[in-house]
């Protein structure tokens, strides 16, 4: 029986809408609950997954870093607020205020110089003010280009200074123009020139 030879009543209508129709699998009902139960995954599945792979491992990789580079750019940014640290002393103070690098007793300045040993130093500040004079970690030199010593102060302008820190085979640059405050510069830049 069909329902269109059931009619119009009201009766029929409720039978019509509570009586479940059975219909016959078609070929695209069939092939999808097959691909349904079917386990394992599609090639655009796979491939998803490995490009996830590569980009978590290329994010992983560029944020491991040489820890080398790493303790050498923390020696640079407290330097840097070190000199800083003194420039403003020595302006403030009306001295002349020195950073000397590598100071082992009087060796380093001559015979009669007061410089305490350390890893580097700094010179002429107030007797109440001590800066640190050791690197935080192992095996750091510095180097003042062109001269023994990185002058400070008083006066505000300083003129164009560059010290070059090293850690093994890293290398850094630390420079001012003698106007702006010392900044870390990359090492293959000449743009600043020393006097």
């Amino acid at each position: 029986m069909r329902r269109s030879d059931l009619g119009n009543d009201a009766q029929t209508r409720r039978l019509m809408w509570t009586t479940p129709v059975r219909v016959s699998p078609s070929p695209q009902t069939s092939l999808r609950h097959y691909r349904g139960s079917q386990h394992g995954f599609t090639l655009i599945e796979l491939l998803l997954v490995v490009a996830l792979i590569a980009v978590a491992s290329g994010v992983a990789s560029l944020a491991i870093r040489d820890p080398q580079a790493s303790q050498l750019e923390r020696e640079a940014v407290r330097l840097v607020s070190l000199l800083e640290m003194g420039r403003a002393q020595a302006r403030g103070s009306g001295l002349a205020v020195q950073w000397v690098p590598g100071v082992q007793g009087s060796t380093a300045l001559g015979a009669g110089s007061n410089a305490p040993a350390g890893d580097f130093s700094f010179l002429g500040l107030p007797s109440g003010l001590k800066l640190p004079n050791r690197w935080l970690g192992q095996g750091v030199t510095a180097e003042v280009v062109g001269g023994r010593s990185i002058s400070l102060g008083p006066e505000p302008l300083i003129g164009a200074q560059r010290i070059v820190l090293r850690l093994g085979p890293q290398k850094l640059i630390l420079s001012t123009d003698g106007l702006s405050p010392f900044a870390v510069t990359d090492p293959d830049t000449t743009a600043i020139e020393v006097r």
